[in-house]
């Protein structure tokens, strides 16, 4: 630990956010302990109590307390979130303000536990979210283990509430980007197949996956629900390969990844509807690609527009690619700025 240090702003420093200065010349120290210093009153400007939010410019003196060194080992948190995932998890923070924080949720983390799932979710790990509030942030929607993007928590119940009530009524507008098997014909179009759970339980995931219905069967299967994907063609390699943007008019479980698979274009990676074989109903490709291609579910949450529940402003929070995407899509020179970012906005719902 070091001790009390007096440092003054440099003026190459400028003027910016308390915490921003913090960041800036301490790296190591996150923005949770940094909040909770100047909370309790150790962390001080020119000798007076200060907000993580404030101001300084150059000449101005910080007091910062002792903190620990770079290379102090990791003590176990208070609240039994480990160092490591604690860190993990607000790096993912990409929005937040008073009322919600909005995460890009890394691929393999599912979103609250559940059979099969284990101990470590983000619902789980939302005590190292709390960034000095009281209360741990809520989930107000889900994604799938695998997949990948935007997910929204709410601060307070309040918000909570409202956000839900949003997504129940699909107040909000979501664009997936995935890679399926071969080139879907037509290149755009919507996918209306209702959904229903597999009977039984087996080695194939039955019991664990949805069944296609079509749309004109749908009277003879009372526990199939509606279902629509709208589906738009970015980009295309040969007939082997597609890089698709989806739009999930409805939120049933494993909407995209069922409805891609019974259009004989399985995502990429995707086990459980697209096989390991290279042969299905589609082009003659099946959801392991081989070569550069990761294994890894190649589907991602990348674009959400919500209603603020407080200030009522229209908001679109875009999601960075998951590292094994963005390897797939330098693998195969694709470029995110080459594509409409909603290639679906002048359509009407």
């Amino acid at each position: 630990m070091s001790g009390v240090k007096l440092l003054t702003v440099s003026e190459d420093e400028g003027e910016q956010r308390l915490d921003r200065w913090f960041k800036r010349r301490f790296p190591h120290v996150t923005q949770g302990a940094v909040e909770k210093m100047c909370r309790t009153g150790q962390v001080r400007v020119d000798g007076a109590r200060a907000k993580a939010s404030d101001r300084v410019g150059p000449g101005q003196v910080i007091r910062v307390p002792p903190l620990p060194s770079v290379d102090a080992p990791s003590r176990p948190r208070p609240d039994g979130v480990s160092p490591a995932d604690a860190r993990m998890i607000q790096n993912a923070v990409i929005f937040r303000d008073e009322h919600i924080i909005v995460l890009n949720k890394p691929p393999g983390l599912p979103s609250q536990g559940g059979s099969g799932q284990g101990d470590r979710h983000v619902d789980g790990l939302t005590e190292a979210l709390k960034f000095g509030y009281k209360d741990r942030p809520k989930l107000v929607h889900r994604l799938d283990k695998d997949t990948s993007g935007v997910l929204v928590l709410a601060r307070t119940d309040r918000v909570a509430r409202a956000l839900s009530e949003a997504f129940r009524h699909r107040n909000t507008r979501k664009i997936y980007w995935a890679v399926v098997a071969g080139v879907p014909q037509p290149k755009m179009g919507s996918i209306k197949y209702a959904l229903m759970k597999a009977p039984g339980h087996g080695r194939g995931g039955e019991g664990e996956k949805m069944i296609c219905i079509h749309p004109a069967k749908v009277a003879d299967h009372p526990e199939a629900k509606r279902a629509q994907t709208d589906f738009f063609t970015l980009w295309f390699l040969g007939n082997r390969l597609s890089w698709m943007a989806l739009e999930p008019v409805t939120g049933r479980t494993h909407q995209l990844r069922a409805h891609m698979a019974e259009l004989g274009h399985p995502i990429i990676g995707d086990g459980k509807y697209g096989g390991s074989s290279a042969e299905n109903a589609g082009d003659g490709w099946g959801a392991q690609i081989g070569g550069e291609i990761s294994r890894k579910l190649h589907l991602h949450a990348r674009q959400l527009t919500i209603e603020h529940p407080i200030t009522k402003k229209l908001l679109t929070f875009v999601a960075p690619l998951p590292d094994h995407m963005a390897k797939t899509w330098k693998a195969l020179d694709w470029n995110e700025t080459d594509v409409p970012a909603d290639p679906f906005g002048d359509r009407a719902k």
